[in-house]
């Protein structure tokens, strides 16, 4: 993810320009759906307030439904960062401590491992993912639970020593989440939606099971281009491979759905202390440092990075089959960059390059 993304997000310059930012940005999202079949959201923000708000492409390609600009979107791995506030708020409360191991509070295989490093992808855990691929039976639904079993039965050793090397590692936050449910004895879903969601007025912000999607009118739905057919199909119809299905009940590393209005809320509450305080925010929007004293330049749920021109960036992006989405933050030029993708287009990378360039003054 990081590489690529830097190629753009370091841009040192721009060449001179007729256009204002928001018709270059509107060319630029023109431009992609025109020419690549972008299918999607995007929102640009200046300090909160949208410079460019836009839907291009299909909800639906089997009833040929237009998208509108409030569907919602898969989010994939943009859920780590929700999932790593929900700990930083147990932590504030006093209910637990960065530095605390994992098995202190749930039953797994692998010691010495901290709350901090399954935060920052330095625990060096197996893919759990890769271990339900494996060996659970996809006609069933699996949840933490279950995914925790089939680790701790079917794991294999750890891949490095905590704290030693990043690798990037969906096992941490589902291991986050499942921490803060034994922590604050209640459900996962319960805690995002009234410690986040609620508060926030995230009105179509929610942890979905896959009967509740079906059921959601506004809901985008995912696409893959199958080749062999020389057109797009919906992602749900190959169940398979569609882990989001077998992995239905997954909570902490993904799962949320949401729109590109709440998640510029989410980001407008990021500027504040609604959530946590300033000292533990600050700390999430950190690079770690490795045992050796290289940087890991990820905190809690954030890749971080500094941009010559526009200053320090936070973002993420996340990939489901039939989704992509990428969340960037610029926080010194309080720049926000929304883009919400449900045809698994290759140009995600490519349209946030160039919206980059457009922000550069």
């Amino acid at each position: 993810m990081k590489p690529l993304i830097l190629l753009w997000l370091t841009v040192l310059s721009i060449t001179a320009r007729s256009e204002d930012i928001p018709d270059r940005i509107a060319r630029i999202f023109q431009q992609a759906h025109i020419k690549h079949h972008f299918s999607g959201v995007l929102l640009v923000a200046e300090k909160g307030k949208p410079i460019y708000y836009g839907a291009k492409g299909l909800r639906d390609i089997k009833t040929g439904t237009p998208l509108q600009k409030t569907d919602i979107f898969e989010l994939a791995s943009v859920s780590k960062q929700f999932t790593a506030m929900i700990i930083m708020m147990l932590k504030d409360q006093g209910k637990l401590k960065f530095d605390d191991h994992a098995d202190k509070y749930i039953s797994i295989k692998y010691h010495n491992i901290t709350i901090r490093q399954l935060m920052n992808h330095t625990s060096g855990l197996p893919d759990y993912q890769e271990i339900m691929d494996k060996y659970w039976d996809k006609s069933k639904v699996a949840g933490n639970e279950e995914a925790i079993a089939y680790l701790n039965k079917y794991g294999g050793p750890i891949h490095f020593t905590p704290g030693s090397d990043y690798e990037y590692s969906n096992t941490g936050y589902l291991l986050l989440a499942s921490i803060a449910e034994k922590v604050s004895g209640k459900d996962f879903v319960e805690l995002c939606r009234n410690w986040i969601f609620i508060p926030l007025q995230m009105k179509d912000t929610d942890i979905r099971t896959n009967e509740q999607k079906k059921n959601t009118a506004n809901f985008a739905m995912g696409h893959v281009y199958v080749k062999e057919l020389h057109h797009y199909a919906r992602a749900d119809s190959f169940p398979s491979s569609d882990y989001t299905i077998w992995l239905g009940n997954r909570k902490g590393p993904g799962r949320i759905s949401s729109t590109a209005e709440d998640l510029l809320k989410w980001d407008r509450a990021l500027y504040t202390n609604k959530l946590v305080s300033q000292k533990t925010l600050n700390e999430a929007l950190t690079t770690s440092t490795l045992t050796d004293g290289l940087p890991c330049d990820y905190g809690f749920g954030w890749m971080i990075d500094q941009n010559p021109k526009l200053g320090k960036v936070v973002y993420h992006s996340g990939d489901n089959p039939g989704y992509h989405t990428y969340f960037v933050r610029f926080i010194d030029k309080d720049y926000t960059i929304v883009l919400l993708n449900n045809n698994d287009s290759e140009e995600m990378i490519n349209i946030i390059g160039s919206i980059t360039e457009a922000l550069i003054k």
